[in-house]
Parts: C-alpha cells; sequence; structure tokens
C-alpha cells in the first residue's frame, strides 16, 4: 500500500468516525459547530504568558474524547503533518524573551520558554477540538449547520466538494504512481526528469475527471446550490450543551483553576 492509498483509507476512517452512536454525535451539528468556535476563541485568547491559565483548557477536548468513544492516539496520528508545523510558531521565541520570570530550583525559565510552551498548546488545543467537530459530525451536517448561520452557499459548496473530492484526486495520484513504479521498479520517489510529465498529465486526467462530475451533479439536478443534510431539529438538550459549554469556557477563562488547586505553573 503506497502513501496514496494509505490516505485515501484515512479519509474513509474520518467519514466512519463520523457517523458512530455516542452522545456526542447525536448533537445537532450547530450547537457542536458553535461549542468549537467559542472554544477556539477563548483558547486564543489567553496571554502568551499565562500557561497556568491554559493548561485547564484541555479538560475539554479530554472529556469529548471519552463520551464520543474517540482514541486520542488517532487524533495525534491523523493530524501528525499539521502538528510541527504548529509546534514550530513559537519555535524561535527563547532567543528573542530571555526575561526570567520563574526559578524551578536552580533552572531559570524565561519568558521566552513560557510563551513558546502556551503557543504550542494553544495550536494542539485548537487542532483537537476542530478535529473532534469533524470527527463527530458528517460533513453534509456541517455544510447545513453552516448554512444555518447564513455563511455563503458559495463558500459552503466550495467546502463540500473541496472534502468530497479530494479523495478522488488522490485516487486519481494513486493510479499514476503505481504506473509509474510498474515502469520504474526499485525506484524511490518520482524522478525529478518525470515532474513536468507527471503533473500535466495529472492536470489532465484531473480535468477530465472534474467534467464527468460535473455532469453527473447536473444530471442528478444540481443548480447551483446543494441540499446538504435532513438534519433533526435543535432540540432543547442541544441548546442547553451549547450553552452548558459556553459556561464552562467561561469558567475556565476567568477562574484561576491551577492556583486554586495549588499547582501555580507560572506566576
Amino acid at each position: 500500500m503506497n502513501k496514496m492509498q494509505k490516505a485515501i483509507r484515512e479519509l474513509a476512517e474520518m467519514d466512519e468516525m463520523a457517523v458512530r452512536s455516542s452522545p456526542v454525535h447525536a448533537l445537532h451539528p450547530l450547537s457542536k459547530l458553535i461549542a468549537t468556535v467559542i472554544y477556539i476563541l477563548v483558547t486564543l485568547s489567553f496571554d502568551k504568558y499565562d500557561l497556568s491559565g491554559l493548561v485547564p483548557m484541555v479538560l475539554w477536548p479530554v472529556l469529548l474524547f471519552q463520551l464520543s468513544g474517540i482514541e486520542v492516539r488517532s487524533c495525534f496520528y491523523k493530524l501528525r503533518i499539521v502538528l510541527p508545523l504548529v509546534m514550530a510558531v513559537g519555535l524561535f521565541n527563547p532567543f528573542f524573551d530571555k526575561t526570567v520570570v520563574l526559578q524551578l530550583g536552580s533552572l531559570p525559565v524565561t519568558g521566552g520558554v513560557i510563551s513558546m510552551l502556551t503557543l504550542m498548546l494553544k495550536g494542539v488545543f485548537c487542532l483537537m477540538a476542530s478535529f473532534l467537530l469533524m470527527a463527530t459530525t458528517p460533513i453534509d451536517n456541517l455544510c447545513a449547520a453552516l448554512r444555518m448561520l447564513h455563511v455563503p452557499k458559495l463558500l459552503v459548496t466550495l467546502l463540500l466538494l473541496t472534502y468530497r473530492y479530494v479523495g478522488v484526486m488522490t485516487e486519481e495520484l494513486a493510479v499514476m504512481t503505481d504506473a509509474y513504479h510498474l515502469r520504474a521498479p526499485g525506484q524511490k520517489g518520482i524522478h525529478i526528469s518525470a515532474w513536468g510529465s507527471f503533473l500535466g498529465q495529472l492536470l489532465l486526467r484531473s480535468m477530465d475527471r472534474a467534467q464527468e462530475l460535473y455532469s453527473s451533479m447536473l444530471l442528478r439536478g444540481y443548480h447551483q446550490h446543494f441540499h446538504y443534510a435532513d438534519i433533526p431539529p435543535f432540540r432543547t438538550r442541544d441548546a442547553l450543551y451549547m450553552a452548558g459549554c459556553a459556561l464552562f469556557f467561561l469558567l475556565l477563562r476567568c477562574v484561576r483553576i491551577a492556583q486554586i488547586l495549588g499547582g501555580t505553573l507560572v506566576r
């Protein structure tokens, strides 16, 4: 199994996760979407030196992992390409901010180290929340929730088509990669001399496949918008979930839980 086939399998696994049965999966997609957006905004609102205040924000995604039956390791495995980029955001902060703000025994801790850790945790927490939203909500339901928020149809359609047909592009790439390796056995990757023709063939095959897909959409009654999904009505439990999450985030933001528990990390 080559890398393209592994990518196709992982996309299929995400769709399988989204249709599982759990208390989190059963919630209305709009409530999950709004709760996730609020969580991200609250997480990003912490000061760059407020590491002790930020750490308790991990409680919400950890709780959702338990309720949804999704393993935490599957989240980090599927985000393995994005995580290093997020972790690298504050990598150079220790070189610019060398003011000592904390002493751990004889080891001085600078403000740059604290801000680096804070930025890294912010990125990881936001990725975890986004992954949970995608892993517990089918893409059609998510698009329907976006339309309920009056997000422009064009943007929602682009999101849906990009998600749905990135797998089609990956399949074409997998077929071409297999064909290339059959003609060049034992060679790792694609030789630089074949990059131009390979990309040209990929473009032509993608255009042909796109035309076929568009023709199929027209035959099925597509008129510049989709009927995204038949989602259940917004119920009382969905409103309670959304309000409860907002209050929980406000509590974590305003109350110094780490200090109350005697586990202050900074200051």
